[in-house]
């Protein structure tokens, strides 16, 4: 089982191509990034968190294509990845050209994760009505998937419209698209559709869900979609259940902060889980990848 990691990265914390470095020296698998365009100071959409202040990372978000690609320069191995990217607010023809270029210049190793997003008013001032942003969010990946794969790619729908065009780069093979949120049947006909996985922010309540996933992939006469836990703050116990569960790969939470913040955390995660559950013998901060 893979282990990843993600951060809240921000103008504040360990720059993220740091971060991919360290994370690569250790024998972590991937490095995920999350995506706000910004946040609008009037709102009336609560805290995804609970909290009942909005922390203040999320106003101060990288961009995440644009920090991955920093990160695809200093490493040759781990994957890359946003978790998530919100798709209803960027312009396909933009981000489907951004995306493949970064799937290219990396070699294949990014993995798109996305989402609906949950903030009413960032959504609308990219002019997004929010009952139809998952209508949106599956026009834009049909498009792009249709930019990537076809010569000359042409799409007609009721958010996305152009005439047959050529755009290269064409990423290195296929992207594989994770999408995240909470488990229904409208989540997993999207992922059945045009994805290649769940990822389940925190993980809770995977074993439930999935007969109802393997359902709607069989309906849409695809294999069995990847399960990517997302966000998790992992233990012995939890990891043991994923790995029980068949899941492939975890990504695990480290604190946005500093490297001082940060580096003993992804030490204390390499050293307490990566033996174990990846398969992988630390030496130092070095790692040597084995079968279990």
């Amino acid at each position: 089982m893979r282990l990843g990691i993600t951060m809240f990265a921000t103008d504040r914390t360990m720059p993220p191509h740091e971060l991919a470095r360290a994370a690569e020296e250790r024998g972590f698998a991937s490095l995920f990034l999350p995506e706000h365009t910004h946040i609008p100071v009037a709102r009336t959409t609560p805290p995804p968190t609970g909290d009942a202040t909005l922390p203040e990372e999320y106003a101060r978000t990288l961009d995440p294509l644009v920090a991955l690609a920093a990160a695809a320069s200093v490493t040759d191995r781990i994957g890359l990845g946003t978790g998530v990217c919100l798709p209803a607010q960027r312009e396909p023809i933009v981000t489907a050209k951004a995306v493949a270029t970064l799937d290219h210049l990396s070699d294949g190793r990014f993995t798109l994760g996305i989402g609906y997003g949950w903030n009413v008013e960032e959504a609308a001032h990219h002019g997004v009505p929010w009952p139809s942003r998952r209508d949106v969010v599956r026009e834009h990946m049909l498009a792009m998937r249709e930019l990537w794969a076809r010569e000359e790619a042409a799409f007609a729908g009721e958010h996305v419209r152009f005439a047959a065009s050529w755009a290269w780069p064409k990423p290195a093979g296929r992207i594989p698209v994770l999408i995240g949120g909470a488990a229904g049947p409208t989540l997993f006909a999207h992922v059945a559709e045009y994805g290649d996985g769940w990822m389940p922010i925190g993980g809770a309540g995977i074993g439930a869900a999935l007969p109802a996933l393997r359902a709607a992939c069989d309906r849409a006469g695809r294999p069995m979609a990847a399960v990517v836990p997302f966000g998790t703050l992992p233990s012995p116990a939890k990891l043991d259940h994923y790995a029980g569960l068949g899941v492939a790969e975890v990504v695990l939470r480290v604190p946005a902060g500093d490297r001082d913040a940060v580096l003993p955390v992804l030490d204390e995660y390499a050293t307490a889980y990566l033996p174990e559950w990846a398969g992988q013998r630390i030496i130092g901060k070095q790692s040597q990848v084995g079968k279990r």
